[in-house]
């Protein structure tokens, strides 16, 4: 697997393609959940991205820098179906963490799970902060990571 890191505007408009496709093939078609992907918050963020040894992206998420009041938030986590059950989204979150921490400074990282994840967040040091709550007709949790 071939990692970068890269922020939106450092992005080619093939890549930004690329990761809004992965991003509509799975949170919208695969989960049957009509949302508004693309928010602005794309704009603002860091992009992490995986590809096999064909150049064909498997993976990715985004990295949204923290505000005053929030910290850094990692989203739209994605693997694609076919490169799933491999440990490519562990690998994915762990290397979004290590980016976050030590190419961006962050020693806190939030995200907003997906229920049913609960357990592999917490496997890879998040927790809990809120109970499950329905966002857009899929229930999550928000959760938080700290360096140690």
């Amino acid at each position: 697997m071939h990692w970068t890191l890269k922020h939106y505007d450092e992005l080619t408009r093939d890549e930004l393609y690329e990761i809004l496709r992965l991003r509509c093939q799975v949170f919208i078609v695969e989960q049957d959940c009509v949302y508004d992907d693309v928010d602005g918050l794309d704009r603002t963020a860091w992009h992490l991205l995986a590809r096999d040894g064909r150049g064909i992206l498997c993976a990715c998420l985004r990295a949204i820098p923290r505000s005053e009041s929030e910290p850094m938030h990692l989203g739209r986590v994605v693997v694609r179906p076919d490169c799933r059950g491999s440990g490519l989204g562990r690998e994915l979150v762990r290397r979004g963490l290590e980016a976050a921490h030590d190419a961006l400074g962050e020693d806190k990282v939030a995200i907003s799970a997906q229920a049913h994840l609960q357990r592999f967040y917490e496997s890879l040091g998040f927790r809990a902060v809120t109970e499950p709550y329905d966002l857009t007709g899929i229930l999550h949790i928000d959760m938080q990571w700290k360096a140690e």
